[in-house]
């Protein structure tokens, strides 16, 4: 069958042997329509980042690569503004007809913490290809916070599909009819457009920008820290605000996504020349995200937005990305939101599960 494969399935595929957990895979890494990765006990700091590339191993390029390794056992910090390559618990033996796509967390986007899946013989990164047997390893580089991490943490999930299972914009359009998308008018182009809400009602709060010097973040602990020690308030009472080269902000989108339980769906960039930014790092949007029959009622999409070469004006409206949709094989058993740990249901504009309610 054609499409992303569903929870299910993705427990059936760890039965058959095609994904391979050490330790086994645990139950509560399965999503609706992905699998949480798990970090190892060792990271290796590297002098940059890189793909193995055709015919070349990961472990190969280490040795190449390689500055020092770090013993995560205990824990350790991964510093702001260096690359780390930890072997992952997982790995693969997929049959011919099914590839992958991997992609960090939502949590692990909103902490500016930029994690990339690669393979042996890659030649991208988070795209795995059909029938690949081998490896996987999660290349770190904390942005704007450095982060204190220990084996089992799940900071990059992956998702299996077989054939060709995004929707075109005329089936996508179709499905709005059927069920509506968005809150509003759907701007169908290569992809379901959303933009920035810089106008919140009752607040000129609009968005968060990462502070440049704070103290780490441990992982592990959710609700914990204050927003006020690693984040400064964006506002805005004109429905604009100007990014700067560098600096990393949390947004939120204009539109309330729903996600219906058939389908999946990845959020991408818009267009390079709309502006010299980058939107969302964490790009999946599991089955029933928003939807009425897990409990929601239209979500936001939060935006993890990084400014580039120069100062950039950001207005209120503004197409900033688009989500993808595809085609599950089946409906998921379990979708976002109904009764598993699912954070963001619901959502508005929201920091990462370590922060407590701003005050």
């Amino acid at each position: 069958m054609i499409g992303v494969v569903p929870n299910q399935h993705i427990t059936d595929m760890i039965a058959s042997g095609q994904i391979i957990g050490t330790p086994p895979v645990d139950g509560a890494q399965i999503q609706p329509a992905s699998l949480d990765l798990r970090l190892g006990t060792v990271a290796y700091r590297v002098r940059a980042s890189f793909l193995a590339g055709h015919g070349a191993k990961v472990a190969d390029r280490l040795e190449e690569f390689e500055m020092h390794r770090v013993d995560l056992t205990n824990g350790a910090v991964l510093e702001k503004g260096c690359v780390y390559v930890v072997p992952l618990m997982e790995s693969l033996a997929l049959p011919q007809g099914t590839s992958a796509a991997a992609n960090a967390k939502s949590s692990t986007g909103r902490l500016d913490l930029l994690t990339r899946t690669i393979t042996d013989g890659g030649t991208e990164f988070d795209r795995i290809a059909p029938g690949y047997t081998g490896p996987l390893y999660a290349e770190i580089c904390p942005r704007s916070f450095s982060v204190l991490v220990r084996p089992g943490m799940r900071l990059n999930q992956i998702r299996f599909s077989a054939g060709a299972a995004t929707l075109d914009d005329a089936a996508l359009r179709a499905l709005h009819a059927d069920s509506p998308l968005v809150d509003g008018e759907a701007v169908i182009d290569d992809g379901l457009g959303f933009s920035v809400d810089l106008r919140l009602p009752d607040t000129t709060l609009v968005g968060y920008r990462a502070k440049p010097h704070t103290g780490v973040i441990d992982l592990d602990k959710i609700g914990h820290y204050d927003p006020a020690q690693y984040w400064e308030e964006v506002h805005s009472d004109n429905g604009q605000i100007i990014l700067d080269p560098g600096a990393f902000y949390i947004l939120v989108s204009r539109e309330a996504v729903t996600i219906p339980p058939e389908y999946a769906a990845e959020m991408a960039p818009y267009l390079a020349m709309v502006g010299e930014f980058r939107v969302h790092y964490a790009g999946f949007f599991d089955p029933g995200f928003g939807h009425a029959s897990a409990g929601g009622a239209g979500s936001r999409g939060v935006l993890e937005v990084r400014c580039h070469e120069a100062p950039f004006v950001l207005e209120h409206g503004q197409v900033v990305g688009r989500l993808v949709y595809e085609k599950m094989t089946d409906v998921p058993t379990q979708l976002y939101g109904s009764g598993i740990a699912s954070n963001y249901q619901g959502q508005g504009l929201k920091l990462s599960k370590h922060f407590s309610a701003p005050r």
